[in-house]
């Protein structure tokens, strides 16, 4: 549970904590791949290139710290089990329906304006997402292997929505300045172990922009991905 994370809280810790202690007690024989987000690490400078599986996790807000307690209490039965698990810090996933880019070009498709405060972000194919994910199966353990999912490039906001302009013919409308830091994650491991993504930025770039030119279906699940300080 990601969106209304700040409003209900206690719901927020149930789903993300509480409930994987249940999953993991009923199918300790089998082999388990939980999702996490790489919001876990909380923001780490552009210049790094994202945050690396072995960084010290500091998760901001109810979402992070609760998506941060799922892991835990996942690695807890992994070990007390000996269960083989695989921990997925995803970051971000996108589709023609849901996702950062879907946001973006909607806003820009829409003449509203785009924020830059959160000026950088990874974006996966959720096709990528899904194979990958399929792929750790081979490779759960306990504890759990603990791998980033995220595409290798660190895309700007600001060029990502002058991309959509392009393509809409239209001017975008941007509101403040990068900042120095952003929700980041370095996907090199996952590429090594599950192979490279498949399909790239422009590609993504021209689906989703010809998917909301067109009017397509969106499931209206904004990402917030502008938000800095962790409450969704």
């Amino acid at each position: 549970m990601k969106f209304g994370a700040t409003g209900n809280p206690s719901l927020t810790w149930a789903m993300n904590a509480f409930l994987p202690g249940m999953i993991a007690q009923k199918y300790r024989k089998s082999r388990i791949i939980a999702f996490s987000t790489g919001n876990v690490y909380g923001l780490s400078p552009i210049r790094l290139g994202g945050s690396l599986e072995d960084d010290v996790p500091f998760p901001e807000g109810d979402y992070s710290q609760s998506a941060l307690g799922r892991e835990r209490i996942f690695e807890h039965f992994a070990r007390t089990n000996g269960t083989p698990m695989a921990l997925l810090r995803l970051n971000y996933a996108t589709e023609l329906r849901y996702g950062v880019l879907v946001d973006v070009a909607r806003k820009v498709h829409a003449g509203e304006a785009v924020e830059l405060a959160m000026g950088h972000f990874n974006a996966l194919w959720q096709g990528d997402a899904n194979a990958m994910a399929l792929c750790a199966l081979g490779q759960v353990s306990s504890p759990p292997l603990v791998v980033n999912l995220a595409g290798p490039e660190l895309l700007s906001v600001r060029r990502v929505a002058e991309a959509f302009g392009r393509l809409f013919e239209r001017s975008v409308v941007f509101e403040g300045s990068e900042s120095g830091d952003a929700f980041l994650s370095n996907g090199q491991l996952g590429h090594r172990l599950f192979g490279y993504p498949r399909v790239g930025p422009h590609q993504m770039i021209a689906w989703v922009g010809d998917w909301v030119q067109r009017g397509g279906a969106s499931l209206d699940k904004p990402t917030h991905f502008e938000i800095r300080d962790g409450n969704f």
